[in-house]
């Protein structure tokens, strides 16, 4: 931002004052040493830029007049670097006008906070768009707070940030829109056929609607172990493209890299293994998932034995995902309605049990348990992502040994004797052999 934008900024701020409306009195007045004036500092001038087009200044203004600020605000260089270009220019089209103020707003609390008051504890503050924002070891939503006290001004202070908050509802927003793009056409149909025995046309089978569920299991629908080969037959929505299976994929490891705290996971999908491949190819014909994803912590509490095995990251992760689409909600409601309900998972036949625990959701059995940590991260229809605090392992069944029999010792049976020998043994006494 020039010199020149620099005074329009500072012009339009001082315009919108004069202009305000009589009901709407403002109780402070905006000068050159206000913390929004502060904004046209070289290192944030892409932020006000965003707050100029969201046409924001009116709302900071009354909100300065009112009470002090807290700006966190990322830096140039970290929006030029960590802001995808198809995010970016989704909160520039004017129809996401509510999004990108939305989002502004989000970075803004309504008080004063300065950098002794972040503390070790986790502390959540209410911001102007009336979310939360979580405190803990010097982040803020897990981005790393990098100036402290950055912009001190009377009324209010600037935090310099690693890279921009998203919330979670401007997420969603981004996610439906992209996912309503991608089913917007439909390829046109090929030339009728001909029967060459009866020189008719052939009939044409009954018409699939989109979305409707795939014909097959997903387990048919599956690629032979986690290589990239083919499956045995798609399902009905793959040849029209129904569902952009990819996109939706990359959007939930985006919104994962977002939300903080599952990095791990979303590494072990896409550098590690080839799921995220096999998971966009299975939406895009069709099939719905639910992913329990455990977090960072959970992860690295894994030993090398469990991950040294050929193929153990893939077994691992299909265990955590569910041929279902479930939500928070959906979960919860079964295991209260029927005490513990056991999932399909990708690993088969092996299943996910869960059962009410502590008004939540609980996944397995004993010390390798968790619960649900984190409820719906990502929900779009088609993927549904979970946030768990344990990793999974199938229950192993322990052998049953089997009693051996004792040997049955068998006893020399004494030859019978008749009736009349019985009576001269009994008058003539043990005498004979026969007798004894």
């Amino acid at each position: 931002m020039d010199d020149i934008s620099k005074l329009l900024f500072f012009l339009l701020l001082t315009i919108s004052i004069t202009t305000a409306l009589p009901d709407k009195p403002v109780s402070g007045q905006i000068n050159s040493n206000s913390v929004l004036v502060a904004l046209l500092d070289s290192h944030y001038t892409e932020l006000a830029e965003l707050v100029e087009k969201a046409l924001l200044l009116q709302t900071l203004e009354e909100a300065v007049g009112q009470h002090n600020i807290t700006i966190f605000a990322p830096r140039n260089d970290a929006l030029e670097k960590n802001l995808d270009p198809e995010f970016k220019s989704f909160l520039l089209q004017p129809k996401n006008l509510k999004s990108l103020q939305s989002l502004l707003m989000f970075h803004i609390l309504p008080k004063r906070i300065t950098s002794p008051q972040f503390s070790s504890a986790v502390v959540s503050h209410r911001t102007l768009s009336n979310d939360h924002l979580h405190f803990t070891n010097g982040k803020v939503n897990s981005a790393e707070i990098t100036k402290p006290d950055d912009l001190t001004r009377p009324d209010g202070i600037i935090h310099g940030i690693e890279r921009l908050l998203i919330p979670r509802s401007v997420q969603e927003d981004f996610n439906r829109r992209r996912s309503l793009r991608s089913i917007a056409a439909v390829l046109p149909e090929g030339a009728p056929e001909v029967d060459p025995r009866t020189h008719r046309l052939k009939k044409k089978p009954a018409p699939i609607p989109a979305g409707a569920p795939p014909v097959l299991p997903v387990y048919d629908a599956m690629s032979p172990g986690p290589s990239l080969a083919p499956a045995p037959a798609p399902g009905p929505g793959g040849p029209r493209h129904h569902f952009n299976g990819e996109a939706q994929v990359k959007d939930f490891i985006h919104t994962l890299l977002h939300y903080g705290g599952y990095n791990e996971m979303a590494d072990i999908l896409v550098n590690l293994t080839s799921l995220a491949t096999e998971m966009g190819r299975l939406v895009s014909e069709g099939y719905v998932l639910t992913v329990l994803a455990p977090n960072d912590e959970a992860m690295a509490k894994l030993t090398t034995d469990q991950l040294s095995e050929p193929g153990a990251p893939e077994q691992i992760v299909y265990y955590h995902i569910i041929p279902e689409y479930q939500t928070e909600e959906s979960m919860y409601n079964s295991v209260r309605r029927f005490g513990k309900v056991r999932y399909d998972s990708l690993r088969f036949p092996h299943k996910v049990e869960a059962q009410e625990a502590d008004g939540s959701v609980k996944f397995g059995h004993g010390d390798g348990s968790a619960y649900l940590f984190d409820p719906d991260i990502y929900t779009d229809g088609r993927i549904s992502v979970q946030g768990i605090d344990g990793v999974l392992f199938p229950e192993e069944k322990t052998p049953v040994e089997k009693k051996t029999a004792a040997p049955v010792v068998k006893k020399a049976a004494k030859p019978r004797r008749g009736k009349l020998m019985e009576v001269a043994c009994t008058m003539l006494g043990s005498r004979f052999s026969t007798c004894q």
